[in-house]
């Protein structure tokens, strides 16, 4: 499956339009990463846990999307965005969104 946030894939012709597709995740702070972010916000540095956590996060919402773009017979996504959202106090939405497309 193709993945890519251009509008085209150069050399390859879209064969029809599947319709949006997406995959989000929303996680929550760990206790103990916020100790350590708490350290790193007096002394300084890369919040690695949060790092972490964000691109995990970031992988799950783009295998739901590609998992439902295959439901309906694409094989690519164009145009993918990432968009992030607090759901509540701690937790946050990861959104991850494109347009199936099938590709010849």
């Amino acid at each position: 499956m193709i993945i890519s946030n251009m509008e085209i894939i150069p050399g390859k012709r879209i064969k029809a339009h599947m319709g949006l597709v997406q995959g989000s995740t929303v996680r929550t702070k760990h206790v103990g990463r916020d100790i350590m972010a708490s350290l790193k916000n007096i002394f300084g540095g890369e919040l690695k846990g949060y790092t972490e956590l964000l691109q995990d996060a970031r992988e799950e919402a783009v295998r739901r999307m590609k998992e439902q773009a295959q439901a309906v017979g694409a094989n690519a996504v164009i145009n993918v965005r990432f968009s992030t959202s607090s759901v509540t106090q701690g937790a946050a939405e990861l959104f991850a969104y494109g347009t199936a497309v099938v590709l010849e």
